[in-house]
């Protein structure tokens, strides 16, 4: 029995790995770097360290001598910056500081203007950062810009066909009903809270990116199902949608602790 427990604590071991939420990393608008930037809690009126690191998308390491931009808004408004036009050798920002005045959401928004002393047309690229008590509005229309990034980086690009299944059904499906755009915001305000982490570590781990593929697929093809369906009310999207959540624990949760009584069982009986 004692093994079971301890199969059964296996996922909990590893929360502490993904359990940094104050980590965000998203491309420029034409996809030419992705920035990265980590911070710890911020305190309203005390300037924040803002770690930023540029990354070349197609080698998936630090872009050295990248000429940037910053600018803090909130509401719409500018609150801080933005900088004059800066150069970092090493492709990072560590003394970074930006002060955030008062408790809100803010939008920091970088803008890169050059890479490796050449000049490109800027590229912007924008992250939302809750300071103190706030909720982060996530618009489930708007989010999908970002993607889905656990599934994106653990198939490699956006193109595939798996990733297009996921925005076909979220675009074509989900989103058409009132319950599915419930769903889908509180979805997106606990997927995006780590995710970014979840893909990182993907992306720095090939065999962690192999595993989380392998452990998609199944879920991938129970979503397939909602492609053959015709949702043409609330009632249908609500019985669908609670089916396949169902599908999805039996899948991932009853069969593999099925399997590990079953095989306790026959352990115990040779015994």
């Amino acid at each position: 029995m004692r093994y079971l427990i301890l199969l059964l604590l296996i996922p909990f071991l590893f929360t502490p790995v993904f359990a940094q939420s104050n980590t965000q990393t998203l491309p420029t608008e034409k996809g030419t770097l992705d920035i990265k930037i980590s911070y710890d809690k911020i305190i309203p009126g005390e300037l924040t360290a803002l770690n930023t690191d540029f990354i070349n998308p197609q080698t998936k390491k630090i872009q050295e001598h990248v000429d940037w931009k910053v600018k803090v808004l909130k509401d719409g408004e500018i609150v801080w910056g933005p900088t004059n036009l800066s150069h970092t050798s090493k492709g990072s920002l560590d003394n970074l500081k930006i002060e955030f005045p008062k408790d809100g959401l803010y939008s920091v928004e970088f803008q890169i203007e050059g890479i490796l002393f050449q000049p490109i047309p800027p590229e912007k690229v924008s992250f939302e950062v809750a300071v103190g008590e706030v909720s982060v509005p996530i618009s489930p229309i708007d989010k999908p810009k970002g993607g889905c990034l656990i599934a994106t980086a653990a198939f490699g690009s956006e193109l595939t066909p798996e990733i297009q299944q996921l925005r076909e059904l979220r675009d074509n499906t989900v989103l058409n009903t009132k319950s599915g755009m419930a769903f889908m915001t509180m979805f997106n305000q606990f997927y995006y809270s780590f995710s970014p982490t979840i893909a990182d570590y993907e992306r720095e781990q090939p065999i962690f990116k192999e595993v989380v593929k392998i452990t998609l697929t199944p879920m991938l093809t129970s979503l397939s199902i909602l492609n053959h369906v015709n949702i043409d009310s609330e009632q249908e999207m609500l019985g669908y949608g609670i089916s396949l959540i169902l599908l999805n624990i039996g899948m991932y949760i009853g069969i593999p602790v099925f399997g590990i009584m079953k095989l306790y069982q026959f352990k115990k009986s040779k015994n």
